[in-house]
Formats: structure tokens, C-alpha cells, sequence
């Protein structure tokens, strides 16, 4: 069924779809619209859960986490300094392998307080222990709240999911999206079931110490878990294609690459400008593509690589800065890229920041800059003129 939804929407009727048994609330901007619209599923006897509004975002983790431990399918949502405040439980949620799904509106951190959108509050975290995957549009988010859970719940990964969508941009921004059939869902999407909980029955130990000689190795099973990750994701979109007739391509989507000489690399809703500029230019017979990137963690370094090589000049376009470096996905593809052994010139253009737009002719001149990019820094700030950089 067709419908006109923005993104926050979309991922609720997702969520919907998915059946969790829980749900734990609290509303922060531009996330809120996702847990009212559930609230009101609920409310409405559409979503069968209990839904727990909550004192914060740390105690909506915590919530979330209690539930997941009794072996339930858990939901919550936030956004910016609410995901900077959920810190301390994401490393709780992914060292129990509880596979929470949680959705992040990417918004600007403070300060200066803002409350437009960046991407700098969930790549701040990527060390956090949980996935996280960056959709373009309001169909996408939809889609891939099923798909977190399904990827999440798997036994081999059992890992939390953040699916990041960028505030305003594509929170608020509305769309026609496909929703699939209740019965299309319970088919793509089992009941959620799970040893990794309480059971009076057959008790287990849970969020137990482990001292020097032991933490290594649970470390070393989540990184190995996280990176085992990838062949299931591979085999959850291979799933939902058969079921729902819509395809997506991987952990990464090269656009016009085969050819390229220059290639823009972005993730999130940036990707569809880039899309538009691409194509636009290829009209004019520019050897130009995108590389749109779905996924953070796992990082798909080889795919990355496998896909800029023979490329004579790449820029790494993203809403975020490390401060005193460069781009947290600048430092991430170039990484990729030295581990490939695949030698070509990477700059770093960070643009969005707070909000900021980025226009057509900004990417139109990213691409410019790759022709010829002697001289050109490895950091570039978008909107900030020549005479006002240090």
C-alpha cells in the first residue's frame, strides 16, 4: 500500500510490521514523531506492546535492554545529545549481544546548541559495539527497520542495529513509501527467539565481570561476530528481495562507477544529491560516480576498495569532523583503501554541519576540484570562504 510519509513515519510503520513486544520512549527532536506515532499504534490496539515512556534517554536504553533480556523484541529511538547520553548502555547492549533495534535522527551536537541535522552524533559512537546503517530516503528507513531485526537477531551476529536517519532532511520530509502486508512481514520476519536471557527453567549467568584473562576474548568475539555481520546482511536483502520485490545493493552502492575517474563518496540522504549531480554531469560527458555508503560498521573496507580502484581522485563528502584530524569517514576509507594497497588521492570535504545545506553547486565543484586537485587541502570546510579558514 501506498502511502505519503516522512521519514520518521515510515520507520514507525516498519517497527509496526516488526512486532516488538516493547517499545521504551523518550522524546527528543527530530526523533520524537517516530515513538508518537507508535504510541498511537499502540493506543490504537495496531500494535500489540507495552509501551514505556520513560524519565531519559539512558533509562529508554536501559529499558530496552532489560526487556531484550528477557527475550523479547525491544524498540527505542533517539536522537543527538539523547544517544550522547545513552553512551555508557550502548557498551552494556552490545557487550550482553542484546540485539536491540534502535533508530537515531542525526542531529548537530552542542554546542553551539542546534537542532538541525549532522551526522556527528552516531559517528562519534561508531566504537560503540552496535551496527549502524545510514538510509537515503523514507522507503529505505522503512525497509530497514525490518531488516535490523532480522540482521540483529541472527544468532551468528547478535548485535544491536542503529539505523540512522539524517534529521529534517529526512525525518520530516515526506515521500511515497510502499508498506508491505502484515503478512509479507511475518513471513520475511520470524518471532524473535533467543538462549541469551532469563529462564528460570535453564538459568544463566548474565552481565557478569570478566578480568584480564578472559575480557580479550569477548572483545575478540564481538569484533569477529560484527564482522560476520556482512555475509548476513547479504543474505537478509537476498531474503526481502523474494519476499517484498525490493532489491538493495549491498553494504555499499557504486553508481556510475565502472568507468569514473572521479568518484564522490557520501552516505545518508547526501547520496540522492550526488545521485542527481552525476547524472546531470554525465550528460555533459564527465567520467563521474558515487559511492554511497550503507553501512559503518561493519565497515566494508573491501567493497570500498574494490570499488575506487583504477579511480584517479576520490573525495570523501560527510557531515562530520574529528576535530585536530579529519572526517570520521574520511579516516575510515582511507584506512580501506591503504589495507587494499590501492594508491589514489582521497580529500576530505565536510559540509552540513548544523544543518547547513549542500547545494548542487557545491558537489558540482567537488567534482571540479578532482580534475586538477594540486593545491587542494585534504580537509575542506563547505560555506567556509578562503579569507575565513585559519
Amino acid at each position: 500500500m501506498l502511502r505519503f510519509l516522512s521519514g520518521d513515519e515510515a520507520l514507525a510503520e516498519g517497527v509496526r510490521l516488526a512486532k516488538p513486544q516493547v517499545i521504551s520512549a523518550y522524546p527528543i527532536t527530530p526523533q520524537t514523531v517516530v515513538v508518537e506515532r507508535l504510541s498511537e499504534m499502540v493506543e490504537a490496539g495496531t500494535l500489540d506492546a507495552e509501551y514505556l515512556h520513560v524519565e531519559s534517554e539512558h533509562s529508554a536504553l536501559s529499558a530496552a535492554m532489560g526487556a531484550s533480556a528477557t527475550g523479547v523484541r525491544t524498540f527505542t529511538a533517539t536522537s543527538s545529545q539523547g544517544l550522547l547520553y545513552m553512551a555508557e548502555v550502548l557498551t552494556y547492549a552490545a557487550g550482553g549481544r542484546f540485539p536491540i533495534v534502535m533508530m537515531n535522527a542525526n542531529r548537530s551536537t552542542a554546542l553551539p546548541w542546534n537542532i538541525y541535522g549532522d551526522q556527528r552524533d552516531s559517528l562519534a559512537l561508531l566504537d560503540h559495539g552496535w551496527i549502524q546503517a545510514y538510509v537515503e530516503n523514507a522507503q529505505e528507513a522503512l525497509d530497514m527497520a525490518l531488516m535490523a531485526y532480522a540482521i540483529a537477531e541472527n544468532p551468528q551476529v547478535s548485535t544491536p542495529f542503529m539505523v540512522n536517519l539524517d534529521g529534517f532532511a529526512l525525518t520530516h520530509t515526506y515521500e511515497s513509501v510502499d508498506i508491505p502486508t502484515p503478512e509479507q512481514a511475518d513471513e520475511f520476519l520470524p518471532p524473535f527467539e533467543t538462549a541469551n536471557k532469563f529462564d528460570f527453567a535453564h538459568p544463566v549467568n548474565m552481565g557478569y565481570t570478566a578480568g584480564p584473562e578472559h575480557n580479550t576474548y569477548y572483545k575478540y568475539w564481538a569484533h569477529q561476530d560484527m564482522l560476520d555481520a556482512a555475509s548476513v546482511i547479504t543474505q537478509v536483502e537476498a531474503r526481502f528481495a523474494q519476499v517484498m520485490g525490493r532489491t538493495y545493493p549491498g553494504m555499499v552502492e557504486a553508481y556510475r562507477c565502472e568507468d569514473a575517474t572521479r568518484v564522490v563518496v557520501t552516505l545518508g540522504s547526501a547520496a540522492g544529491l550526488v545521485r542527481s549531480v552525476v547524472d546531470a554531469l554525465r550528460a555533459q560527458g564527465e567520467a563521474i560516480g558515487l559511492l554511497k555508503l550503507r553501512y559503518m560498521r561493519p565497515f566494508p573496507g573491501a567493497q570500498i576498495a574494490a570499488a575506487l580502484a583504477g579511480v584517479h581522485a576520490v573525495a570523501v563528502l560527510e557531515k562530520d569532523i574529528s576535530f585536530g584530524a579529519e572526517g570520521t569517514v574520511a579516516t575510515n576509507v582511507n584506512s580501506a583503501l591503504h589495507q587494499a594497497g590501492v594508491r589514489v588521492p582521497t580529500y576530505n570535504f565536510v559540509g552540513g554541519l548544523g544543518g547547513a545545506d549542500i547545494s548542487p553547486d557545491q558537489v558540482k565543484d567537488m567534482f571540479a576540484a578532482l580534475e586538477n586537485p594540486a593545491g587542494l587541502p585534504l580537509v575542506t570546510f563547505l560555506g567556509v570562504p578562503e579569507e575565513g579558514r585559519c
